[in-house]
């Protein structure tokens, strides 16, 4: 499962995130819009790709899974 901000924090919508949740097997994936209150740090995956490379699985949220899911192989999750 992963969340994320979508809104910056001036915005009134700052608590609705995107939350992603997959299965690496089948490849089925879910998004929904899922509340996280504005206290909450989210961890951001993303932040330690270059800029470049961190705006393009942003871009698609199959991208996104893909790397997610990569990522988490990696680490042995």
């Amino acid at each position: 499962m992963y969340q994320y901000r979508f809104h910056p924090p001036e915005s009134s919508m700052f608590e609705r995130c995107i939350g992603l949740a997959w299965c690496s097997s089948c490849r089925i994936y879910s998004g929904n819009m899922v509340h996280v209150p504005r206290k909450r740090v989210l961890v951001d995956a993303l932040a330690s790709l270059p800029l470049e490379q961190r705006e393009r699985p942003g871009r698609s949220e199959t991208r996104l899974i893909e790397f997610l899911d990569r990522q988490a192989r990696d680490s042995g999750d």
